[in-house]
């Protein structure tokens, strides 16, 4: 079911192994593998600011404000998949549901604007394709220390005590400790001494819409023996991410087929960048896509037996943003 290119995987253990810089994006159904070298990037006029490396220029200022409506899906809409990820969840066939949704979005500025003109972690425009900034690190690896921090959990920050309320909600909870112990069980299948260095970290999000409190953790190993410079090994056995599909995975992703009416392509899947040595990685989440002349916004959130209806349509609504401020 997770079938993947075998090649670019091997492509990625080879350029690891002889320490070549490397950036690669892997979509969620691990059907599409694209690896590209330094020279590659620039010929694909692909755009990149991460914290390890940017080929970002400073550009002309956009001398127009900018502007941003979205359409999300009715509540009638949502609710179809909705009931359909609950049903699954009472039958135990699940115990956590990444269901996600697709918006048309109307804006005034091109995707190359877009990534020019937004703050976050993580940044990517694939020239007439997608533009995403993502706040979420999948995996990192320094010094054949292997690193993930989930991000499960999100709330309007403009609450009163929106912090502990978040920390502290039933649903919040049990969703981000299934998360939390699922990624800690896939890290073990590449890493020894694996353990939780953070829990329930609450970082602040800041966007024009509406600013948000999301809550993370991070986890730790060292790199097994058998992993040591094979990043596409390391990749391969690690994905879909956790974070973003749910548990158990291969049940889960029957769900989300049954429930989401889209195809996700590129969005959740993950994307990085090995400088030839340590990797840095993200998954690829607060994405817009272009398909012909309309921009369609990708969000959605995680299902749990606790979660209510209108709490998940707002969450998947809240998540339409763009971080411009």
């Amino acid at each position: 079911m997770f079938s993947a290119p075998h090649s670019n995987f091997d492509l990625m253990d080879d350029f690891s192994q002889r320490k070549i810089p490397f950036f690669f994006m892997v979509d969620f159904f691990m059907e599409n593998v694209e690896v590209f070298t330094r020279e590659q990037i620039e010929e694909k006029s692909l755009l990149i600011d991460f914290e390890n490396f940017t080929n970002a220029k400073n550009p002309e200022a956009i001398k127009r404000d900018f502007q941003f409506s979205s359409f999300p899906p009715s509540a009638k809409e949502y609710e179809i998949g909705f009931k359909h990820v609950q049903q699954n969840l009472k039958l135990g066939n699940s115990y956590l549901t990444n269901y996600t949704c697709k918006s048309e979005i109307k804006t005034n500025y091109t995707l190359e604007e877009l990534f020019y003109a937004t703050k976050a972690k993580y940044k990517v425009c694939y020239p007439e394709k997608f533009v995403f900034f993502s706040p979420e690190t999948f995996v990192e690896i320094i010094n054949d220390k292997i690193f993930t921090h989930p991000m499960k959990g999100t709330i309007d920050a403009a609450k009163e005590n929106a912090a502990e309320i978040l920390k502290n909600d039933l649903k919040e909870k049990a969703e981000h400790y299934t998360v939390v112990d699922l990624l800690r069980n896939d890290l073990s299948m590449v890493a020894d001494e694996v353990q939780l260095d953070e829990f329930q970290r609450i970082d602040f999000l800041r966007t024009q819409q509406k600013n948000l409190y999301a809550m993370s953790s991070e986890i730790s190993g060292v790199v097994k023996k058998e992993f040591k410079g094979k990043v596409g090994s390391i990749l391969k056995t690690l994905l879909p991410a956790g974070s973003i599909l749910g548990a158990p995975k291969r049940k889960t992703l029957e769900i989300i087929l049954e429930a989401e009416n889209f195809p996700r392509n590129y969005y959740t899947g993950v994307c990085g960048w090995f400088d030839g040595k340590d990797l840095n990685s993200c998954v690829m989440i607060r994405f817009i896509e272009k398909e012909k002349d309309k921009f369609f916004f990708k969000s959605g959130g995680g299902i749990t037996h606790l979660s209510t209806f209108a709490d998940e349509y707002e969450e998947m609504k809240n998540k339409i943003y763009v971080p411009i401020y």
